[in-house]
């Protein structure tokens, strides 16, 4: 695939003092466009971040083509309501807002997701609320970091909150190869848990790589058919029914369903999925991204970085990831 590399506007005039990657209107990652805005100032429980790092997820796509069309009510019904996209961001504190107490230090290396405050992260500044962000884990670059919360997070909470793993429970991550279900494999290892990760054929020792006890070949194998039963499922392609994931949960089992092959599966799993398969809808705080960095700096999860990209081609990372065959995450250099 040839780079798409990005266009710039004309700079304004004025005060202005940082780039950053505009979608102006919804389409492909061609329409996406580099231009000048005015240095953020932070508001009193707010940070400014210089950003050295981002990646790229889901959710910069779904939000560039407003996809599926329902999500419009929130993104905005004929143009998007916030123009810069990027919502998982890694750097260096420029200054501090008045009313906070626990980052004080400009330099002070952070990394945070902006999802549930208007992304914005396609930049070389952001204002970051300090509810969303934690210290960087020291053994981390800042492309190693970036990688983390949306993903890591999403799976935390899948696997803790909605699936409420224990230690010698088996189970399943599908989708095991991606960029959450990288994350998810370490997480529910890190918790003494008998893990079998479902990919692809040329991801199998990827998966066993993260820790995984067994692997799935599910272009040979189908895991709902092998007669094997699950404590916990996690499902983060969401390419299976209610029925599917009922059949390979054990008695009492659970299971915990991130993304969405179509929108008649998520109806599907709102509709019939009950107390025993819920909806993972992740909001990131800064408490479990520093229960996330413990386990990072006690080497019990590494990131998975499958391809780094310059600022100047976020679109054909945005591409590359809407493909669909990302092994971990995607990753961009700001500076």
């Amino acid at each position: 695939m040839r780079p798409i590399r990005l266009n710039r506007r004309q700079p304004k005039t004025g005060s202005a003092s940082d780039e950053g990657v505009h979608i102006e209107k919804y389409g492909p990652p061609e329409t996406l466009r580099i231009t000048e805005v005015e240095k953020p100032a932070p508001a009193a429980d707010e940070v400014l971040v210089k950003v050295l790092a981002v990646s790229v997820n889901p959710a910069d796509w779904r939000s560039m083509r407003a996809k599926p069309f329902f999500s419009r009510a929130s993104l905005g019904l004929l143009r998007p309501k916030h123009r810069i996209l990027g919502v998982d961001i890694a750097g260096r504190i420029e200054a501090v807002g008045s009313g906070v107490h626990h980052f004080k230090q400009p330099g002070d290396e952070v990394y945070a997701n902006l999802l549930d405050h208007g992304s914005g992260g396609f930049a070389e500044y952001v204002s970051v609320p300090v509810e969303v962000m934690s210290l960087k884990p020291a053994n981390l670059s800042f492309e190693e970091a970036a990688a983390v919360p949306m993903a890591a997070v999403t799976a935390l909470q899948g696997l803790r909150h909605h699936g409420e793993i224990g230690p010698e429970q088996m189970v399943l991550i599908n989708g095991a190869s991606g960029g959450i279900g990288t994350f998810a494999v370490q997480i529910a290892k890190s918790c003494g848990s008998e893990v079998t990760g479902v990919t692809s054929t040329r991801n199998l020792d990827l998966v066993r790589s993260l820790g995984a006890d067994h692997v799935v070949d599910y272009t040979t194998s189908d895991f709902v058919r092998s007669g094997q039963r699950y404590d916990l499922i996690l499902d983060t392609i969401g390419n299976r029914s209610v029925r599917d994931l009922r059949r390979a949960l054990a008695e009492g089992g659970k299971a915990a369903v991130v993304g969405f092959t179509s929108v008649a599966k998520l109806i599907g799993v709102s509709l019939r999925g009950r107390k025993d398969i819920t909806i993972v809808s992740a909001h990131v705080a800064t408490t479990d991204l520093e229960f996330l960095s413990k386990l990072i700096e006690a080497g019990k999860v590494r990131p998975q970085i499958d391809r780094r990209y310059p600022f100047a081609e976020i679109p054909s990372a945005i591409a590359y990831l809407e493909q669909g065959h990302a092994r971990g995450k995607v990753v961009v250099g700001v500076a």
